[in-house]
């Protein structure tokens, strides 16, 4: 059985912090604390705002929001889908 609880993100575009390059993210399910400052609404429809404040609190290896706010268009995207996967009943996934 898969694990619902993570979902990993290769990107197209690797995240630079420095001299390292982020290749990958692992999304953590968040908790309700990890959804604070958002709403349910703007997460479900990807808002890039709302995704910067949560993926930084859900993300390994650690990210920023402006790591989230400089990512390609295309990864945030498929970060997003994994992120809305968590938000959905575990019977219709």
């Amino acid at each position: 059985m898969e694990n619902t609880n993570t979902g990993t993100v290769e990107l197209d575009t690797p995240i630079k912090q420095g001299d390292n390059e982020i290749k990958s993210l692992t999304l953590t399910k968040p908790t309700a604390g990890a959804l604070r400052g958002t709403t349910l609404n703007a997460l479900v429809n990807l808002d890039v705002d709302s995704l910067a404040k949560v993926l930084p609190r859900i993300c390994q290896p650690t990210i920023t929001e402006m790591d989230v706010r400089f990512m390609d268009p295309a990864d945030l995207v498929q970060v997003g889908v994994v992120f809305a996967g968590f938000l959905l009943p575990k019977r219709a996934s």
